[in-house]
């Protein structure tokens, strides 16, 4: 088992949602899609919890930023039941098959303007 927490600010991400850039390398289309769904201040604090639950699943796989996975490789993902998923894919899904990480769940907390997201990863 592989474990990864994250501790983020609201408002921390404020110079960079802003960039199309950021946008683009942090987060997959559907995450913004969401997140263009919502009033602004919902929106700041969506992605926020997305930017952390992406940073704890790097530390499940063994990674930082820059370090050979693109964040918008790990989609967090809404399922049917409401909780929070992962989706894989390009290096992240590489990472996680390197470290034996055969399946990853997620949780995010708010509280506030602080987030929290831990991730655990089974492996083989």
């Amino acid at each position: 088992m592989r474990i990864g927490v994250d501790l983020a600010r609201v408002g921390e991400l404020d110079g960079l949602l802003p960039r199309p850039w950021f946008r683009r390398y942090f987060f997959t289309a559907d995450e913004l899609r969401q997140a263009g769904d919502l009033a602004a201040p919902r929106a700041a604090e969506f992605l926020t919890g997305r930017f952390a639950a992406k940073e704890a699943v790097l530390k499940v796989l063994g990674r930082g930023l820059f370090e050979g996975v693109s964040p918008r490789d790990i989609e967090v993902v809404r399922q049917d039941s409401g909780e929070p998923g992962v989706r894989l894919s390009g290096g992240a899904r590489d990472a996680a098959e390197r470290v034996g990480v055969t399946s990853l769940t997620v949780s995010i907390a708010h509280k506030g303007a602080d987030v929290v997201a831990v991730a655990i990863g089974a492996a083989r």
